[in-house]
């Protein structure tokens, strides 16, 4: 069952469940994303060495930050404003890692939409790459949020991106800041995927969504370093289900279990509610026996 721990296996479900058009009984109730605001700086990019992929770098807030691109080929010829996809790697990883680890190049091909591979900046205190969720990264000089946003800038410009689809996931450390992008770029992340990172307590606080918002979450119950139970740097799953599932107005639900068909120890349930504002639908993975 491991193909349910990798980011690529759930995005296009993400994809799927945030291009529902509202009933007549929710239009009321959605809030589209604002204008896109003037572009900020200008990163520089150069080929990366690999297969349709940049590698781009600039100053930002004092920064110096860096992030890879990919751009499918013949993207234009098919759609004129194309998705953008951010995928965040986990604390102490880096984005060039991530960008083979996830695999969303093949999707991104057959789908037609643009992926960015950002790099979480040094923390200090450790010396590691980390995403400042303003939870137990608080100390960080980074401002992430500001960061992701200069990047939609950008790709406005460079790519005409659609603005209604832009998409945030990531693993752990990165899974918790495409939550924190969700609360705090409310009108500009369409929905969100993560793997094996909940919501931070300092993020579902102050979380002000904008909009009915799909979610995918992948979790182990055997996680340690993110319990599904909680702990002070992150927010119970089933306590951060029960705040997404309530903001969407999801009216209906189904658990449905995952057998161990290939014999590698391996089984899980899925938590799938559905009948929400805006036809979105929010998705658990709980994976059992093994992460």
């Amino acid at each position: 069952m491991k193909f349910f721990f990798k980011p690529v296996s759930c995005i296009s479900f993400l994809f799927l469940f945030a291009c529902g058009g509202g009933s007549s009984s929710s239009d009321a109730e959605i809030i589209n994303p604002i204008t896109p605001p003037t572009p900020n700086d200008l990163p520089e990019c150069n080929p990366s060495g690999y297969e349709k992929t940049f590698y781009c770098t600039y100053t930002r807030l004092g920064l110096d930050r860096e992030f890879y691109v990919y751009v499918p080929d013949d993207i234009f010829s098919k759609t004129a404003n194309p998705p953008l996809l951010f995928n965040l790697h986990g604390y102490r990883r880096q984005a060039i890692d991530f960008l083979g680890y996830s695999g969303f190049q093949i999707l991104a091909d057959e789908d037609k939409f643009i992926v960015i591979y950002p790099q979480g900046s040094i923390l200090p205190s450790s010396g590691e790459p980390h995403w400042n969720d303003t939870g137990w990264s608080s100390e960080s000089p980074a401002d992430d949020v500001d960061f992701i946003s200069s990047l939609i800038d950008w790709s406005l410009t460079n790519y005409q991106i659609n603005p209604n689809r832009v998409y945030a996931t990531g693993k752990s450390n990165g899974g918790k800041m495409s939550y924190h992008l969700a609360c705090n770029l409310r009108y500009r992340i369409a929905g969100v995927a993560s793997v094996g990172g909940t919501m931070n307590p300092n993020t579902y606080s102050s979380c002000n969504p904008s909009h009915p918002t799909p979610i995918i979450h992948i979790h182990s119950e055997d996680d340690t370093v993110v319990p599904i139970d909680g702990n002070w740097r992150s927010l119970p799953l089933t306590e951060m289900m029960d705040y997404w599932n309530t903001y969407n107005a999801c009216e209906d639900s189904r658990v449905t279990a995952i057998t161990d068909e290939n014999n590698d120890g391996e089984s899980g349930e899925v938590f799938l509610n559905y009948a929400c504002l805006n036809q979105v639908e929010t998705n658990y993975f709980l994976q059992k026996y093994g992460a």
